[in-house]
């Protein structure tokens, strides 16, 4: 048990030292919510009633997307320059290795959320009428289904450029058919019933109760949990991709 906690450790840690040498990468990940945040607040800063309307789903999809795509590009060179395949000969499991870039990009995922949480509630003014760590919290787990998804269709790319092409093929149809841009009971059924298969689906369920929900209802906790089951899914499938590659 200690030394998978170690391994887990050992290799978060090595990522955090890698990622700490890309100032562009973490400049994405803390500096552009808070970026795209202030420029829908400057959108609609004649109608605060719109952006406080929309701003907290936005809240959870921007960390959601950009984890996303900064962990799978990452994972990507990790496959395909041979550190897992050295990782992979020695002692230490496939769940471990995934659980400790989980854990490495989580860490950034917390600090992420804080930053672009407290950006729109104390600077540009955002409004909820439920409680604003609730806010945070599903920002955090957006974040963390962007990470663990990332890490897992990472084994499905042979290039960065074929990484990237995965956004369009599962970030946007999820950002199409979530409910922001519309009412889950006002789309076809087929969408409908797609869509409760998404997990950026309960994000957004979730903030838009936050928003006119002074008391967290059930249905917000079930958004939590399933946004969870997403998250354990995701790693879980994620340590199942690893494997030598044959060349």
């Amino acid at each position: 048990m200690i030394y998978h906690i170690s391994a887990v450790l050992a290799t978060s840690q090595r990522i955090l030292r890698q990622l700490s040498h890309d100032h562009r990468s973490v400049a994405l990940i803390f500096l552009m919510p808070v970026i795209l945040m202030s420029l829908l607040w400057w959108l609609y800063s004649d109608n605060d009633a719109v952006f406080d309307r929309i701003a907290p789903a936005l809240l959870g999809i921007f960390p959601f997307t950009i984890m996303f795509l900064i962990t799978s590009i990452t994972t990507l060179r990790e496959r395909t320059n041979g550190t897992f395949e050295r990782m992979l000969v020695t002692p230490i499991a496939k769940l471990d290795i995934i659980l400790g870039y989980t854990l490495a990009f989580g860490l950034l995922a917390v600090i992420q959320s804080l930053i672009a949480s407290s950006v729109a509630i104390f600077f540009l003014d955002m409004n909820v009428a439920g409680p604003e760590w609730f806010v945070v919290l599903i920002a955090l787990l957006n974040a963390l289904v962007g990470t663990a998804l990332g890490v897992f269709v990472s084994a499905f790319a042979q290039t960065e450029f074929q990484a990237v092409q995965f956004m369009p093929a599962l970030i946007f149809p999820q950002f199409l058919v979530c409910g922001l841009l519309l009412p889950l009971d006002q789309m076809p059924d087929l969408l409908e019933s797609i869509a409760y298969y998404l997990p950026l689906t309960y994000a957004v369920d979730a903030l838009q109760r936050v928003v006119s929900e002074v008391d967290l209802s059930k249905e917000a906790w079930r958004d939590v949990w399933v946004l969870g089951a997403f998250i354990l899914a995701a790693i879980v499938l994620g340590a199942a991709s690893l494997r030598r590659r044959v060349k």
